[in-house]
C-alpha cells in the first residue's frame, strides 16, 4: 500500500500524509497528496470500484475503505451529440451511475475512508445538492455523524435524500458560500472533521480516479479535450491531478500531449470564466449567483488558483453557459444517449458546441464530455407531463 505526503498547492509547506489535515497552516490554500511509492499495476484486482487503484490512493495497509460501490462509470461513445456539436468523436462519462447518482461519491469515499482512519468524531459540510447526499450515506456506512448545511434552494429530491440517510440537515437561507461559513464555524466548535470541497486533501483523491479510469476505457490513450462543468473544482482538479501522476510514473508516455481542460460554468454564476477571461490568477466571488443548475451555482471556490493554474497548464478554456441553453442541450444530451443527465452535463455539452462555434474546439477534436449527476435528482413532485404522458 503508498505512502503519501501532503504539499501546499501554493506554498513549499509540507505534512506527513498520515496526520489529520485540512488547508495549509501557512498560507490558506489547499493541500494536495504526493505518493512516495507507485506499484507497478496500479489495479488492485480484488476491488469492483474506484478502489480498484488502491495502491496510489489514501488506503493504508490494514484499513478497509469506506466503500458503497462507487467508480468504474461507463464511458458511452455518443456520435450523434458529436454530430450535433461539431467534433469528430463524442463520449459522455456518466458520473450519475455513482451511489447517490453524483460523481461527489468518489470524493466521499476517499474523504471518509481517511475520517474514519484518523478517528474523526463527526464529519460536517456544505453542499449545493450532491454533495449533501455523497457524505450523508458514505458516513453512515463509516458509521460516523454527520451534519449538512444546505441552501434552501437546493433541489427538494437532494435535500430528502440526505435527510433519509439520517443526516443532521441545516438549511440556510442564502447560496453555498453563507453555508460553508456555517460549517466552517461548527467544525471549528465541535471538533468535527470539516469536509468541504478543497479544505482537506482527501476528497480530490476520489476524484482523480475519474481520470485513471478515463484513459483505462480509451485503451491506454487521452482525448483532446475534457470538458467539466465546474462548481467547486474538485473534479477538473483532480482528473488534471491525476493525468499528472500517469505522466510522471511512465503510465503515459512521457511526451504525451494531455487533454485540453476546460470548465463549463453557468453564466448565473461564472467567476472562474470570468477570471480566467481576464488573465487572473484567482477569481473573485460571484455576486448574486443564479442558476438551476445547483451544482454549479458556487460563487466563491477556495480552489480557485488550482484551476486557473489547470487550464493554463492544459492550454485549457473556459466558458459560461445561459440556462436557456442548458435545458436544450440537457434534453438533447438524454434524447441522444439514454442518459438521464442532471443540467450539469447538459451545460457540459452547451459549453463544446459554443467553443467549435467560436473557433476555440477544433473539429477534428475527440472530446469527453463529463455528466457528473442524475437528471432525477431535479425533478419536483407534481411537474407538468407532456401531454401524451400525462395521458
Amino acid at each position: 500500500m503508498p505512502s503519501w505526503t501532503l504539499h501546499c498547492s501554493a506554498c513549499d509547506h509540507a505534512q506527513p500524509g498520515v496526520t489529520a489535515a485540512s488547508v495549509c497552516p501557512a498560507c490558506g490554500q489547499p493541500l494536495l497528496a504526493r505518493y512516495n511509492r507507485v506499484a507497478p499495476d496500479v489495479r488492485a484486482p480484488q476491488h469492483w470500484n474506484l478502489w480498484r487503484y488502491a495502491p496510489v490512493l489514501p488506503l493504508r495497509d490494514g484499513e478497509a475503505p469506506v466503500t458503497l460501490g462507487e467508480g468504474l462509470t461507463p464511458l458511452v461513445d455518443a456520435p450523434a451529440l458529436a454530430r450535433q456539436v461539431g467534433v469528430r468523436r463524442l463520449w459522455v462519462k456518466d458520473e450519475g451511475q455513482n451511489p447517490t447518482a453524483s460523481f461527489k461519491a468518489r470524493g466521499m469515499s476517499a474523504a471518509l475512508t481517511r475520517a474514519r482512519a484518523l478517528g474523526a468524531v463527526g464529519v460536517v459540510v456544505p453542499t449545493a445538492g450532491n454533495a449533501g447526499a455523497a457524505i450523508a450515506a458514505y458516513a453512515a456506512a463509516a458509521g460516523l455523524p454527520v451534519r449538512v448545511y444546505a441552501p434552501r434552494t437546493t433541489p427538494p429530491a437532494i435535500l430528502m435524500t440526505i435527510a433519509a440517510l439520517g443526516a443532521d440537515l441545516q438549511l440556510v437561507d442564502g447560496h453555498i458560500g453563507d453555508a460553508g461559513k456555517l460549517a466552517t464555524a461548527f467544525a471549528a466548535e465541535s471538533d468535527w472533521m470539516n469536509v468541504s470541497t478543497l479544505r482537506e486533501p482527501y476528497r480530490v483523491e476520489g476524484m482523480k480516479t475519474m481520470g485513471y479510469e478515463l484513459v483505462e476505457q480509451l485503451g491506454g490513450r487521452v482525448p483532446d479535450a475534457i470538458v467539466y462543468p465546474t462548481g467547486g473544482g474538485e473534479g477538473t482538479v483532480g482528473i488534471w491531478k491525476a493525468l499528472g501522476e500517469m505522466r510522471e510514473w511512465g503510465w503515459l508516455p512521457a511526451d504525451v500531449k494531455l487533454p485540453r481542460m476546460v470548465v463549463a460554468q453557468s453564466a448565473g454564476c461564472a467567476p472562474i470564466v470570468r477570471a480566467f477571461e481576464a488573465g487572473a490568477d484567482r477569481a473573485e466571488p460571484w455576486v448574486d449567483p443564479k442558476t438551476y443548475a445547483a451544482g454549479l451555482r458556487v460563487p466563491g471556490p477556495l480552489g480557485d488558483r488550482l484551476l486557473l493554474r489547470t487550464l493554463r497548464e492544459s492550454a485549457g478554456d473556459a466558458v459560461a453557459i445561459d440556462d436557456d441553453t442548458t435545458r436544450a442541450a440537457t434534453r438533447a444530451l438524454a434524447e441522444a444517449t439514454g442518459i438521464d443527465a442532471a443540467p450539469e452535463g447538459g451545460c457540459a455539452l452547451a459549453a463544446v458546441q459554443a467553443l467549435v462555434r467560436a473557433g476555440r474546439l477544433d473539429a477534428s477534436a475527440e472530446v469527453v464530455v463529463f455528466n457528473t449527476g442524475s437528471g432525477a435528482s431535479y425533478r419536483r413532485e407534481g411537474e407538468d407531463l407532456p401531454r401524451s404522458a400525462a395521458a
